[in-house]
């Protein structure tokens, strides 16, 4: 097959949504297919909509040689009315690959209306998505309605193909010492690190150490108050920023530590908590979103309320006190990495959904 997949920036950007794309493209030339990436340059949302009015992006996607083109959603202000021409003029289908709705990030509701309109006009004028999780089937369909061909294709957590066993993860659980915590993830609102700060307070200074691991340039307003708070409640020698970490950097903090804590206002689907179950990590997440078609609440992690920072710091705190079910946990936490699928299984999927569909619209124009 010839691909086209559009994105913002670069491929190797770091976050849950490009590693997704960057898989299913390695993925599909490694079966032999020819993928152009497009990549549109990063601007802040509003500017993005002229994208729509640029001729040159218009000539560039209308004269595509491609059975099909991707686009991530996120570059929904970009395309939202440029695809409703387009469709008009090729022949090859379009297909959305959904990670979450803008509009379902917590903001204020006139914001959110703004957004959600033109998510709206960009997903009815697709063909075909492919969404991470049924989470984002579900709200897509509330927003888009169904009848469309579609496929939830779940992250995978296997990038790191860890070697562990049951007794170095229970071993690990009963060491003693603090509580080491692991915060995995760009340091911006979205992510909630200001709820973790938040419950730490709650708890024994002396019981827990927590490694931040994410980019603090998304957002360094946002990141400059986190470390400030850390200071202010003098948590600041128990909590530790590591800045983007490299494949290699994140695998030794997910075998060192004990708990993955992320307890994100919204998550689409989200592989790090996938990535800490690999080492046997259990997650602790908040309700928003999709966390819990991974995390099975008092069994491999916990869920609260997005923004409960008290209802966190109990869940913390039980394990604090309880290594014995720290360690139940963390094996079920590993049972559930090993049940999942692998990335190749979910690319396959992905590519033979992809070929379904690429065959079916040229048998339509032939």
């Amino acid at each position: 097959m010839r691909i086209g997949l559009i994105i913002y920036g670069s491929l190797d950007t770091l976050s849950g949504g490009y590693l997704y794309d960057r898989r299913l493209v390695e993925y599909l030339r490694r079966e032999g297919d020819q993928v152009e990436v497009i990549s549109l340059p990063w601007r802040s949302y509003i500017p993005h909509l002229a994208d729509n009015l640029a001729p040159d992006l218009h000539r560039r996607l209308a004269g595509l040689r491609v059975d099909l083109l991707l686009q991530d959603e996120l570059n929904h202000p970009s395309l939202f009315w440029l695809n409703s021409r387009l469709r008009r003029q090729v022949r090859y289908p379009i297909v959305s690959i959904v990670h979450h709705l803008r509009s379902s990030e917590p903001r204020p509701a006139w914001q959110n209306r703004f957004y959600g309109a033109i998510e709206r006009r960009y997903l009815e004028s697709v063909g075909g998505f492919i969404f991470n999780s049924k989470t984002t089937r579900q709200v897509v369909r509330s927003v888009a309605g169904d009848g469309r061909p579609s496929l939830v294709a779940h992250p995978a957590g296997d990038r790191l193909d860890p070697a562990i066993t049951a007794e170095e993860i229970a071993a690990r659980a009963r060491q003693p010492g603090p509580l080491r915590l692991l915060f995995l993830g760009n340091v911006i609102p979205r992510k909630g690190l200001h709820v973790l700060v938040a419950a730490l307070r709650h708890l024994d200074d002396h019981a827990w150490h927590l490694s931040i691991g994410g980019d603090c340039a998304s957002d360094p307003a946002y990141a400059a108050r986190m470390m400030r708070q850390g200071h202010a409640a003098n948590l600041s020698e128990r909590i530790q920023f590591l800045g983007p970490l490299k494949e290699r950097q994140l695998a030794a903090q997910l075998r060192t530590s004990h708990l993955l804590v992320l307890p994100s206002l919204y998550e689409g689907y989200g592989i790090a908590y996938l990535e800490g179950m690999s080492f046997g990590l259990p997650a602790v997440a908040s309700t928003g979103g999709a966390a819990h078609e991974i995390i099975t609440s008092g069994m491999n992690g916990f869920l609260v309320e997005p923004g409960d920072s008290r209802a966190l710091a109990r869940c913390l705190g039980t394990l604090l006190k309880d290594r014995r079910r720290l360690v139940d946990m963390s094996l079920n936490a590993r049972h559930r990495f090993l049940t999942h699928p692998t990335w190749d299984q979910t690319t396959r999927r992905i590519r033979n959904f992809l070929s379904d569909l690429s065959t079916r619209s040229r048998d339509q124009h032939d």
